[in-house]
Order: C-alpha cells, then sequence, then structure tokens
C-alpha cells in the first residue's frame, strides 16, 4: 500500500506524516535523495528475524528531477512491489496528478491553506481599511500562527523584490514569472521605505510574543499592525 503525504500546509502535514510514524511497528526512514535501489531491495525483500511488517516513510522522492537514471529505476521497483510493504511518501510541495498517477491504488492524502489566505496575502494594500476583515476571515479557517507566518513571509518576498540583490531568497527563485510580476506590483504600493519599517515591525511582533512582553494576544497584536501599514 502507498501513501502519498503533499501539499503547501507542511506544517500539517509533516505533523501527519510524524504521527503515522510514531503509530507504526518496526518504521524506517529514508530520505529521498540519499535512498539507493540496493537499499530498498534489502529493505523490502529481506527477512527479519522479528517482524514481516515493513513500513517505510521516505521524504522528498517523488518531487525530485526525473533526469537521474537510479530515480526511475527505484520508481520502478515501488511500483513492481508496491503490496510487499507499506510505503508512505512526505513531500514539501504538491505533487502532479502525473506524478500522482504512477501509483494505481496510493492514497494521496493533500494539505492546503485554505484559498482565502492567499486572496488576504494578494489583497494586502497600504491604508486598506478591509486589511482586518479579510484577516479575521482567515483566521477563521486557520491559525492565526500561520497567518502571521505567512504575513512575514508575504513581506519578506515584497521586500526582497525591490532590494538590489545579487543573492535572492529561495521563495524568489521559485516564482513564476505570472507571480513575480504580481508581487511586484505589490509591493512597488509599499516602496522599498514602509516594507523595511514593516518588517520591523513583524519583527517585534514575534519577539514580544515568543519572550510574553505582550499582554495582548497574537490575534490583536496583527490587528493594529494591519490598522496601521
Amino acid at each position: 500500500m502507498v501513501t502519498i503525504i503533499h501539499g503547501d500546509d507542511l506544517a500539517n502535514s509533516r505533523k501527519y506524516f510524524i504521527d503515522l510514524k510514531d503509530k507504526t511497528n518496526n518504521p524506517t526512514s529514508l530520505r529521498g535523495d540519499k535512498v539507493t535501489l540496493s537499499e530498498l531491495t534489502q529493505l523490502i525483500e529481506g527477512n527479519s528475524l522479528f517482524s514481516e511488517e515493513k513500513n517505510i516513510f521516505i521524504e522528498n522522492f517523488l518531487s525530485q528531477k526525473k533526469t537521474n537514471k537510479e530515480f526511475k529505476e527505484i520508481l520502478d521497483y515501488f511500483k513492481k512491489n508496491e503490496n510487499k510493504s507499506e510505503l508512505y511518501f512526505w513531500e514539501d510541495k504538491e505533487i502532479t496528478k502525473a506524478n500522482l498517477s504512477q501509483f494505481k491504488n496510493a492514497n494521496s492524502k493533500i494539505f492546503k491553506f485554505p484559498q482565502s489566505l492567499f486572496l488576504f496575502l494578494d489583497n494586502l494594500k497600504p491604508n486598506n481599511s478591509d486589511n482586518v476583515l479579510y484577516f479575521h476571515n482567515v483566521i477563521a479557517k486557520t491559525s492565526e500562527e500561520l497567518v502571521f507566518y505567512m504575513i512575514v513571509r508575504q513581506f519578506r518576498i515584497l521586500f526582497a523584490l525591490l532590494i538590489d540583490n545579487s543573492s535572492p531568497i529561495d521563495e524568489l527563485k521559485r516564482l513564476a514569472p505570472w507571480q513575480r510580476g504580481k508581487l511586484e506590483r505589490q509591493a512597488r504600493l509599499f516602496g522599498e521605505e514602509k516594507l523595511k519599517e514593516i518588517i520591523n515591525k513583524l519583527y517585534l511582533i514575534d519577539y514580544k510574543q515568543k519572550y510574553g512582553l505582550t499582554t495582548l494576544p497574537l490575534t490583536q497584536n496583527v490587528d493594529f499592525f494591519l490598522m496601521e501599514i
């Protein structure tokens, strides 16, 4: 049996993967970029003195580039022997339908952020009274800690797009041209100096929350922040 755990909500997908591993007898953990065909053959076909149950947990294998010859050999081996063990794949992104179809009977567990989260982030604008309303719509569906993290990430990307940087952050490297264009337009609404000020405010909120230096809950601190940008 094959279970594929994937999606952009990494916190919840990761928790689900770890919980499965903790509840499973004799789990074996493998890194997708390090696993070899000989290692897998021994794990799946080798005899065990203690248990015949084989539970294999593999991280970030299916999302690798397909140019590697051994990758194809390992994938073929998985497909031929998927009924001989319990295979659990965890991927740090959403897997395409083409990749999912590699295993006919795979159980796909996808963890996605609510669409309202991305609408909220896309609509963050200076002097926009709707920022707070959109924020509360989102935290009704997911945690305020996650939304705060995504706000920080969004402004970090916007700031990085405006500064002259020969070593761009990882998030910029993964942007499609249409995403980059949309974010650049959003960044220009704020400007470099305003974004620098916003990032400092977010850092201060995070610092005070972590060290108990504020009497307000995170939700209220974010409310005040959104009203001030």
